[in-house]
């Protein structure tokens, strides 16, 4: 089977506000597309920055879904999928869902993901102001790919990766608001690179930058090796994601089919 997915990272700075964040998408997006990006990625939480007088749960409500609509007119604008990080209301008034969705270059939400993981560590505790989705995250086709997703410390637990895996998946996008700090780029890195060669499909992770967020997009083949990287300043990460190799390194390294069910499940 031949089929290739021409995939754009969008590694870039998010504001506290939806529509600034929206407006600077559109330049984005169609810098991508002019390229000839089949799947343009925004990171984690892109929608709108929380901050301490502006929760995401606040930052929804004022919003009242034309961040999503925006989105949904960009990909049909610019014909290619679009995936990107933001807010949903949740099932009480001061938390939000984390959500990631997928735009179809028809305008339509095609696949949904709550992040499962909220990061409560290193001083940062999420579930204050999110709450959890309840869902595992979704496979879809995308132009003959097919592609999951993953948010940020879900990284942090192969389980997710596993799953998709099994259930099908080539790629995984991981859209990302991953802070600075002693060794979390080198966990951020590390981490990328080991879902690829532990699940041998493609791992693509987009993160924010500015003062918080680290940076470091990029895209990891089932191999491991590193298709395409950015450091620390705003940019577009291009990467091709080949089919083909990724049947190639199953071939020669099919621990998917290795792996000892009668002993553990998954």
């Amino acid at each position: 089977m031949e089929s290739s997915l021409s995939i754009a990272l969008v590694q870039i700075e998010t504001t506290p506000d939806p529509a600034a964040n929206l407006a600077n998408a559109r330049i984005w997006a169609r810098r991508a597309a002019g390229q000839g990006a089949d799947l343009v990625v925004f990171p984690e939480m892109f929608m709108g920055l929380p901050k301490a007088d502006c929760p995401p749960a606040q930052i929804a409500a004022a919003d009242q879904g034309k961040f999503v609509r925006g989105l949904e007119a960009l990909a049909a604008e610019t014909g290619v999928f679009v995936v990107s990080g933001s807010w949903e209301p949740g099932p009480e008034p001061r938390r939000a869902y984390n959500t990631a969705h997928i735009f179809s270059p028809e305008g339509r939400i095609v696949a949904s993901y709550r992040k499962l993981h909220l990061f409560d560590a290193l001083n940062v505790r999420e579930s204050d102001i999110m709450t959890p989705g309840d869902d595992p995250p979704p496979v879809v086709d995308i132009a003959g790919v097919r592609v999951g997703l993953a948010i940020c410390y879900d990284l942090r637990f192969p389980e997710i990766f596993r799953y998709l895996a099994v259930q099908g998946a080539q790629l995984v996008l991981v859209p990302s608001a991953w802070y600075q700090g002693p060794m979390k780029e080198v966990h951020w890195l590390t981490l990328l690179r080991a879902r690829a060669i532990e699940n041998t499909f493609y791992v693509a992770g987009c993160n924010l930058v500015g003062t918080a967020f680290c940076g470091s997009s990029a895209v990891f083949d089932p191999f491991g090796v590193i298709q395409a990287g950015a450091g620390e300043v705003p940019t577009l990460v291009s990467a091709s994601v080949d089919i083909q190799r990724l049947e190639a390194v199953r071939h020669k390294l099919p621990s998917l089919r290795h792996r000892r069910l009668d002993l553990f499940a998954g």
